[in-house]
């Protein structure tokens, strides 16, 4: 990791300095862009502000979880490819780690009065987590009335009738496009502050010296494709066409390159297919598997990764459970992180030069507005499964509209859900302690009414 000509830090430095954001990056997208703003920009003045939140802009018009993208935008900046690869990686590692080893826990205890005491608090907080996600973006995001009307379509079209995500997103990019040619202001990025302190290294006017070609395109499209098939690839030959492992490649694949707008997103896509269609979780407990993937580091759409290890326990194809397991939690993190590389490898080269481009500004905004829906419809999907106990009857119609027989509301849920929000959204909590409160507070009704 000796230093190379073009590295602007060399790399073992990079390195450590990814691996200590790594382990801090607990919170959602916010958080961790919070920490990579304050180790990045504010204390090692390895990159200026506006050229970070450049970065930013376009990471989030990207699929996949932002601030993964933004870390490996920001190492390729520093150290290239390496850096990319390095910053990327690391980002991610700990929580699979974590995520792995609490997802195994979950399947070997979760019938457990204990277990369920604990869900009983997390479940609630999420629901709550995901409510302040829909006023934190929208309080962004929806800077004009005509932004407004975008998230509100957005959620009826999802919710009511049922329209695919990609295509609510897709038309919320061309709205945005539309909007910003007609009105005026739309998709004008907010002005920034200028950096205080010495000057960082990247600076807000420098142009990365590697340019783009056709040559370098095409290599690293060739190589990312080879790199996200071959395992689906290899477990059809093994396993077979039916396996579990194929049919979770494949779909978390197509995920992985419609996940516009961060994890909270997705997910109602993502829980719609998985319980309704596939049949892998129980509607109740996707909102758990989110509850894992929040006490976690790294990007929340690491939820998939508990998703396809409960799913091929429950159906190993002749292969031991624990193994079938842990082999399609690997497979999904695979063919869900590997187009992130792919997209910013393929695209930062040429975005550097297109700093400034209103279109993309204004598609950008589009798609900001009807993520704002789509997350509100994700917090009535994850609300309607956990405030109340019958999650058994499932209709075929659109996601937030498998509804449960009223009458088995669950009064404790709902307490601890209005905890949540008071926490998060009124006192403005952080994710960990509103958790760490909603989780004890769960255990103590489960302790007072004989639970445990």
């Amino acid at each position: 990791m000796a230093p190379r000509p073009g590295d602007v830090v060399p790399l073992r430095e990079a390195t450590r300095a990814w691996f200590l954001i790594s382990l801090q990056t607990f919170g959602g997208p916010a958080g961790q862009i919070a920490v990579m703003q304050r180790t990045l920009v504010e204390e090692r003045r390895w990159i200026g502000q506006q050229r970070f939140l450049f970065a930013l802009s376009y990471c989030t018009l990207l699929p996949g979880p932002e601030a993964q993208q933004l870390a490996t935008y920001v190492g390729w900046l520093l150290n290239g490819v390496r850096g990319a690869l390095v910053a990327g990686a690391l980002f991610v590692l700990p929580g699979v780690v974590a995520l792995l080893g609490l997802s195994a826990i979950y399947v070997a205890y979760g019938d457990t009065s204990v277990v369920e005491a604990v869900f009983l608090g997390l479940a609630p907080a999420v629901v709550a987590i995901v409510l302040q996600a829909v006023f934190r973006l929208g309080s962004k995001g929806l800077t004009h009335p005509a932004l407004a009307a975008v998230a509100v379509l957005a959620f009826v079209a999802l919710t009511v009738f049922g329209v695919p995500f990609p295509l609510v997103v897709l038309a919320g990019a061309v709205i945005g496009w539309v909007l910003g040619r007609v009105v005026p202001g739309v998709g004008t990025p907010r002005p920034v502050a200028a950096d205080e302190g010495p000057a960082p290294l990247i600076s807000d006017d420098a142009l990365h010296t590697e340019r783009p070609s056709g040559r370098r395109s095409a290599a690293v499209l060739t190589a990312g494709v080879v790199l996200w098939t071959l395992p689906v690839l290899v477990a059809g030959l093994l396993a077979g066409r039916e396996s579990v492992y194929v049919d979770q490649g494949l779909f978390f694949s197509g995920a992985a390159v419609v996940t516009f707008g961060g994890a909270y997103a997705v997910l109602a896509y993502v829980a719609q297919q998985a319980v309704s269609v596939h049949g892998w979780l129980a509607p109740g407990e996707m909102v758990k598997g989110l509850a894992l993937a929040e006490t976690t580091p790294g990007p929340l759409i690491m939820v998939v990764q508990f998703v396809a290890f409960v799913g091929a326990y429950r159906d190993p194809g002749g292969v031991d459970p624990w193994a079938a397991a842990v082999l399609a939690s690997l497979l999904t993190t695979w063919v869900t992180f590997v187009p992130c590389f792919v997209f910013i490898l393929l695209g930062a080269p040429y975005v550097e030069r297109l700093r400034g481009n209103r279109s993309l500004s204004s598609a950008l905004t589009g798609i900001t507005a009807a993520v704002v829906g789509v997350i509100a419809s994700l917090a009535v999907y994850f609300a309607v499964h956990t405030l109340f106990a019958d999650t058994r009857r499932e209709t075929s119609g659109p996601l937030a509209l498998d509804l449960p027989v009223l009458a088995s509301l669950q009064w404790s849920a709902v307490a601890i859900a209005a905890l949540g929000c008071v926490l998060v959204i009124g006192r403005r909590w952080s994710v960990l302690p509103t958790l760490a409160v909603c989780t004890a507070a769960g255990l103590m009704w489960s302790l007072a009414t004989g639970r445990l």
